[in-house]
Parts: structure tokens; sequence; C-alpha cells
């Protein structure tokens, strides 16, 4: 089951926190997007397990899904494409037609597989290369 917030929930920041922060080294996670985005927890047997955000680009015009986590137990089950197509829908609901995401480059394959297209050069974000992918929706 997937629930969505209006601001961040407790149980989004504890998961960012381990993957992002803990697990991966980012020290820069929480932004003001935080505060413009809808939050998505993806629960497992009543327990949170995934999460991502989706906001809007007007610049791009395009839904933005992002700060897409797993917990490490959780991994490879299926559930970071359960809550990127949750957030795909969430922007579909919203008028949507386009959905771009930052991926961490080594995630790149996972996300071609659901159907999204690099768009761009890699960048770096802190220490980790992403490449813009997007998908029409």
């Amino acid at each position: 089951m997937v629930k969505r917030f209006d601001m961040l929930p407790e149980a989004a920041r504890e998961i960012r926190t381990a993957v992002f922060m803990e697990e991966q080294g980012f020290r820069e996670e929480f932004d003001e997007l935080d505060g413009e985005s809808v939050h998505l927890v993806l629960y497992c047997q009543g327990e949170p397990a995934a999460v991502a955000r989706v906001y809007w680009d007007g610049e791009e015009d395009a839904h933005v899904i992002g700060r897409i986590a797993v917990v490490k137990q959780r991994r490879g089950t299926g559930l970071g494409r359960q809550v990127v197509e949750a957030g795909e829908a969430l922007a579909r609901e919203q008028g949507g037609k386009r959905a771009r995401l930052a991926a961490q480059v080594q995630a790149a394959g996972f996300y071609e597989k659901m159907g999204y297209c690099r768009a761009g050069e890699e960048f770096l974000e802190e220490h980790c290369p992403h490449i813009w992918m997007e998908k029409e929706i």
C-alpha cells in the first residue's frame, strides 16, 4: 500500500537518512523541494519500505520523481518499481504527460527497464554521478 503525504513524513525522513546519508554518504539530503513535493511511502507488511517524492517542474514541463529509496532488507523485491509507478500515477492524476528523474548512473539500467531514456549529460550530485532520465507517461 502506498500512502501520500503533503509534508515530509517521519517514515520518509528515516528511510532517506538511512539510505542516502548513512549508506551512501550524502550530506545534503533534505532541501526546499521537500516542501513543494507530494511524498510517497510504500508500506510492506505494515512497515515503511520504500519512498519517493513528486513535484512539478514548470521549466521542464514535467513531473519529477525523486529521492527514490528502498530499505536495504527489501531491495530486489520489486518495491522500487512499485514506488516509481505510484509516482507516475500521481503525475498522471495531476495532468502530467512526462516524468523525469535524476538517476544515480549506477541505477540507470533499472530505470531504462521501466521505459526511461537518458536525457542529457552526466553530472555530479555531491560525490555521485547522476543522469537525468525521462519518460512519457
